[in-house]
Order: structure tokens, then C-alpha cells, then sequence
């Protein structure tokens, strides 16, 4: 079960954590070893509003699967990523309504602490997946979350964090299934485009850290938040975060 009602925060979730294809490069460059020409579809685990899938099938040609539980994200993701070598399937990742062996990799983005089985999510994985197929995760992780800029303003959104799976509880969940770390690495995005522009998306509170704290630590962060948009140069930088990739094969 998911930390919070994607149902809810799906008509605000392209605008609250929606990222451009520009500010994704470093995610492209980093995933194209394991997904360019890929000859079997590529399951998206999680695929929430669909911004990876119709990405990667653009970016590298290939077939991909959606698989996601929440009727109003795949509603999103239909909406707004439609592509004729995307499609959008009900399940979730312990229960994948895939044909054992049919998939030639696995993307899981932002979703492993919403599984309630990481044990259960791997040996689903290694069912679907083709020998060899590697198992690909984007996620902020428990101590490691210094180059995200959300957490500066909203450090109680940090400690949700913390409650997530850490590195090593993921790798050793899909270890006993049987796949080994082959990679790891930070990966940098270009989340937005300044300050003020972060604040807007901010304000839509469609984040799992920014629901897991209290209105009052919430208010807090904005105030943080807002004191830093008026100290802002006048010539504004985009702002960089910086995520984990991890390669499990």
C-alpha cells in the first residue's frame, strides 16, 4: 500500500513533481547501457503519471509497460504520455500481471518505500524478468539525501526519508532473489528552474516526504523557503538535485 492517496494527488502530480526532458539528460546517459535497444518490453514499476515510460520509449526506442495501482495516475499518465510503444497496466509490484520471462529489464522510480514486501516485489521481478535482465531503481535514500533541495528547506521531510528502505535492505531483498549489485551511483537532475518556481510545485504538497510531516513543519519550510526566494540574485541558477541509481542484476 502506497505512504499516501495517489488517487488524491494525481491532477496535481505533473505540476507538483513533474521534471522536463532536459533536466532529465542525466538520467538518460545514465540509464542507456542497460535499456538502448532493448529487445524485450520494459516494465516501469510504479509508473505513476507515466513521465519515464514515454521517455525511455522515445529516447531509446523500445517497449514499455506501466504498471501501476492507482486509477487516477494511470488516468495521468494516459492522458498526458501517450506513446504507440507505451501501455498502462493495473498491478503493483508484488503482483505484476506480466507472462513470466517477458520483460528485458525493470525501472522502479521513487517507488520502493510505497512497497510493503521488498522481499515479495523481488521474487515477482525475477518471475517476469528475462535471465540477465537488470533490475534498474531511482530513489533518495536514508542518509543520503544532502544534495536534495527539498530537504533544506523541509528537514522533517528528510527524516521521512530515513524511514525508507535503505540501500542495503534493497539489495539484500533482491539478493535472496537471486540478483546481485552490480552499480551504483548519484545521478544529477535539474528539478526547476528557480526558487520561485520551486515554491509553486512546493505548495502542492505532492510529495511522500511533504505529506509525511505536520502542517506546522510544513508552514515552517515555506517561511525557510521564502526568506531564501527574496535573497535570491537577480540572475537565478536552476536548481540540481541529486538521486540514486541503483543496478541490480
Amino acid at each position: 500500500m502506497a505512504r499516501i492517496d495517489y488517487d488524491e494527488v494525481a491532477r496535481d502530480y505533473r505540476a507538483g513533481r513533474g521534471l522536463t526532458e532536459e533536466g532529465l539528460a542525466g538520467w538518460r546517459d545514465a540509464v542507456r547501457p542497460y535499456l538502448e535497444g532493448l529487445a524485450l518490453p520494459l516494465v516501469d514499476v510504479g509508473s505513476g503519471a507515466g513521465q519515464f515510460a514515454g521517455l525511455f520509449s522515445r529516447w531509446f526506442g523500445i517497449e514499455v509497460i506501466g504498471v501501476e495501482p492507482s486509477d487516477g495516475m494511470r488516468a495521468e499518465a494516459e492522458a498526458s504520455n501517450e506513446h504507440s510503444r507505451v501501455s498502462y497496466l493495473a498491478g503493483d509490484a508484488q503482483h505484476l500481471p506480466l507472462r513470466g520471462r517477458s520483460c528485458g529489464a525493470a525501472w522502479y522510480s521513487t517507488v520502493i518505500h510505497h512497497i510493503p514486501d521488498l522481499a515479495a516485489a523481488a521474487h515477482e521481478a525475477t518471475r517476469v524478468l528475462a535471465p540477465g535482465a537488470p533490475v534498474l531503481v531511482r530513489s533518495a535514500f536514508p542518509g543520503r539525501t544532502e544534495r536534495i533541495t527539498l530537504f533544506r528547506f523541509f528537514p522533517g521531510a528528510a527524516s521521512v526519508v530515513e524511514t525508507f528502505p535503505s540501500i542495503e535492505q534493497l539489495t539484500g531483498a533482491f539478493g535472496h532473489a537471486g540478483f546481485a549489485l552490480e552499480r551504483m551511483e548519484s545521478v544529477r537532475q535539474v528539478s526547476v528552474g528557480s526558487l520561485r518556481e520551486f515554491r509553486e510545485r512546493v505548495v502542492l504538497r505532492a510529495d511522500t516526504t511533504l505529506r509525511g510531516i505536520s502542517d506546522q513543519e510544513f508552514a515552517a519550510g515555506l517561511a525557510r523557503l521564502d526568506e531564501a526566494i527574496q535573497n535570491e540574485p537577480t540572475c537565478v541558477e536552476p536548481l540540481v538535485d541529486w538521486l540514486d541509481l541503483v543496478v541490480l542484476r
